[in-house]
C-alpha cells in the first residue's frame, strides 16, 4: 500500500498532516471525532498554530496514510471553528504509581483519575 492510497478515517493516526485544497498544511490531526455506535465520521480536531480547530467531515476530501486532504481553501483556514462540546480529558498514567496509601486504594478500587488538558490558545 502506497502512502497516497486512500484509507478509512478509522485508520487515521494522531499527527497526520491536514492540508488545504491547495496543499498548504493547516496543522496535524489531534483526534478523529466519530460515533462508533452509528459508524459516523463527524470530523477532525486539528492542532494548528492557533490551537485546536474543527474540520467537519463534509470538508474532508481524501484521507491517506500521508495526509488528510480537505476542501478548505487557504482563505477559510482562519475561520475554522474551535471544537465544541465537553472538555477533552485524558487518563493519568501515573495514577497507580507510587507506594503511598492513595495509590494502594487506587489499585484496589480501580478509581479513575482524569486530568483536564490545557487549552492550546
Amino acid at each position: 500500500m502506497a502512502e497516497d492510497d486512500p484509507i478509512s478515517y478509522v485508520a487515521l493516526t494522531k499527527g497526520t498532516p491536514v492540508l488545504t485544497a491547495s496543499g498548504t498544511e493547516i496543522g496535524k490531526v489531534e483526534h478523529v471525532l466519530q460515533d462508533d455506535s452509528l459508524d459516523l465520521f463527524d470530523g477532525l480536531a486539528v492542532k494548528t498554530h492557533d490551537g485546536l480547530r474543527f474540520v467537519a467531515a463534509d470538508s474532508v476530501g481524501r484521507i491517506t496514510a500521508a495526509a488528510v486532504h480537505t476542501t478548505v481553501t487557504d482563505d477559510q483556514v482562519d475561520a475554522l471553528p474551535k471544537p465544541d462540546g465537553s472538555a477533552v480529558l485524558t487518563a493519568d498514567p501515573d495514577q497507580f504509581e507510587g507506594g503511598e496509601l492513595s495509590a494502594w486504594f487506587g489499585k484496589l478500587f480501580f478509581r479513575e483519575h482524569w486530568t483536564r488538558e490545557k487549552d492550546d490558545e
